[in-house]
């Protein structure tokens, strides 16, 4: 008796290319794409800015019609019935699809009218997805009054609510906490393990790409490579290294030096060491400023061959940092970096309230000269708030808040001037040009004449943002995005620089190069603070809070976070959910203080 034939594929794609015309020029977004994603499986879609992602995404969903090649989804020609592809699968795209507008209950009722789904199916249908997703005492609320958690599982619901038969999702962990993160892929793989709906994730966390299936390394237009997990992580077979720094050289110092060096395809910080990537394993023993018996070997992780592909495929590695102060720090005489190093921002029993709800509940924490300290918390923790309160944009209920030796509750003003803030999104001008932001950010912060043309100039150099001078911000990749927003807010040269989220949904050679120039910048004397939901982040800090609630749960440095995970050896991302698990199974045990 034969073996039965193996399930069709849910997507065939076969030489399939698209490309793009803007301001008379044609882009090539993909080229020569081959692949298949089986049904009942995960596939992942990983790559840097611009590798096509959204892009393959969007074909896949009907959205885009391919110019060159063949593409079958759920057995159907996305260039000959892309309406008929639409109607039965369910696609999630970046920032959720959502409606702020309207309530939970109002977002599930649009996309079950859009979907045709009747009213029967609908009494069934939206008690199994609010149980999945814990939404139900929240129906009446706006999605625009959701947490990024929330939201992320109301548009997973949307998309689930008309059954379909495969399902694609666009960055959907990008600027949620780890706690949402975890919840998001225990929905997914319950659906696929329960009902066989087979998935297609694009990804900036590479750890979720090594949960999957398979997956699908994509590097300007092309497939890199594909196959499981591990394959990518044998690139890097025998090549990865732990490395611990010797005398008082903190773990960001090293990475950033070593990535200077022409043997080392990566380099991060990891559990108080750096994890390195070599060309030749041989280059082991002789890593400049390495004392001996300093390097181990350690196990390749999917992230090391990722970068390892990258390196191979042409891309280059990060630039080298720039060397003594900024004007503004050198001519305040501040100390960089050092214990003894004055302290730029105190907080004392900060209070934040909106009416009856309180979002940030009597914090306190001090960051001297050249730190860089970060807080961290799940969506809705009080980070937001608490930045915008240190930046003087949102006014203090109560405690004490200075900054720069600027009390921000009677000078607001004044303390501004000595700061950046990088906001959640970066709030850019889309339709201004590259050089337009510069040129309206510069002016905000008073610079004129020959000294703003020159700060200009040296923001579009050094953040190589000269190519693409002319070009509407809108149109940048995440990582370019990120780079014109660092570089608008330091213009001025500040000496203190606030980081929201910055590097959130970034692709993994742009946030080394971003923490390049941040450690750059804090060996240069500038204080830093900082929110991330990339938990791996943390080991650049000097110290650490973590927030839960509008209430600091615990604070220090990452070594003393990293302690309080469980196992022999956790990682930021272990302490970060035991402690706000901890914290909140305290808060609802019987008695527990109201």
């Amino acid at each position: 008796m034969s073996d039965a034939a193996a399930p069709a594929a849910v997507v065939v794609c076969a030489g399939l290319g698209k490309s793009f015309k803007a301001d008379h020029h044609s882009f090539q977004a993909l080229q020569d794409i081959d692949f298949q994603a089986a049904p009942g499986a995960v596939t992942a879609l990983v790559g840097s800015d611009g590798a096509g992602k959204t892009t393959l995404l969007r074909l896949m969903a009907g959205l885009l019609k391919p110019d060159a090649g063949v593409l079958t989804v759920v057995g159907v020609d996305a260039a000959a019935a892309p309406g008929q592809i639409q109607a039965r699968i369910g696609y999630m795209p970046q920032r959720f699809g959502l409606y702020d507008d309207l309530t939970v209950q109002e977002n599930l009722d649009l996309y079950a009218d859009l979907h045709g789904v009747s009213a029967a199916e609908r009494a069934v249908k939206y008690p199994q997805l609010m149980e999945m997703t814990a939404l139900s005492p929240f129906t009446r609320r706006l999605a625009g009054q959701l947490s990024g958690g929330m939201k992320q599982k109301l548009g997973l619901a949307c998309t689930l609510v008309s059954t379909p038969e495969l399902l694609l999702l666009d960055e959907p962990t990008a600027g949620v906490d780890p706690l949402s993160r975890r919840e998001l892929w225990q929905i997914i793989r319950d659906l696929v393990r329960d009902t066989g709906l087979p998935v297609i994730v694009s990804t900036s966390y590479l750890d979720e790409a090594d949960r999957c299936d398979h997956v699908i390394v994509l590097h300007r237009g092309k497939v890199l490579t594909q196959g499981a997990p591990a394959s990518v992580s044998g690139v890097a077979a025998g090549r990865s290294f732990l490395v611990t720094p010797s005398g008082d050289e903190k773990p960001r110092e090293m990475q950033a030096r070593l990535l200077g060096d022409p043997a080392v395809i990566d380099a991060v910080p990891e559990g108080g060491r750096v994890r390195v990537v070599l060309n030749d394993p041989a280059a082991a023993s002789a890593l400049p400023g390495v004392a001996p018996g300093a390097v181990v070997a350690t196990p390749a992780h999917f992230e090391d061959g990722f970068m390892t592909l990258l390196r191979a495929a042409g891309e280059p590695g990060v630039a080298p940092a720039a060397n003594g102060p900024t004007a503004a720090v050198a001519a305040s005489g501040l100390t960089a970096g050092t214990p003894e190093g004055r302290v730029e921002v105190q907080v004392r029993n900060l209070v934040r309230r909106f009416g009856a709800f309180t979002a940030v509940d009597n914090i306190s924490f001090e960051v001297r000269s050249g730190e860089i300290f970060g807080l961290l918390g799940p969506n809705g923790a009080g980070k937001t708030t608490t930045f915008r309160m240190l930046c003087g944009l949102l006014s203090v209920t109560g405690g004490e808040l200075k900054v720069g030796g600027a009390d921000m509750r009677t000078a607001r003003a004044s303390g501004r001037g000595r700061l950046g803030y990088v906001a959640q999104k970066f709030s850019l001008y889309g339709l201004l040009s590259v050089r337009e932001n510069l040129d309206f950010f510069a002016s905000v912060y008073g610079l004129r004449g020959a000294h703003k043309r020159e700060r200009i100039d040296w923001a579009l150099h050094e953040f190589e943002l000269t190519p693409y001078v002319g070009a509407p911000s809108a149109r940048l990749a995440g990582g370019h995005k990120q780079r014109l927003a660092m570089a608008a807010a330091l213009l001025h040269e500040p000496e203190l620089l606030f980081l929201d989220e910055p590097t959130s949904g970034a692709d993994p050679m742009a946030r080394r190069d971003f923490w390049r120039r941040i450690t750059d910048l804090s060996d240069r004397g500038v204080t830093v603070i900082i929110t991330t939901h990339f938990m791996a982040e943390a080991e650049y800090c000097d110290r650490i809070a973590i927030l839960d609630g509008g209430r600091i749960l615990a604070q220090g440095a990452p070594a003393e976070i990293r302690a309080r995970g469980a196992g022999e050896t956790p990682t930021m991302e272990d302490a970060f959910i035991a402690i706000v698990e901890d914290s909140r199974a305290a808060e609802s045990a019987p008695g527990a203080a109201a």
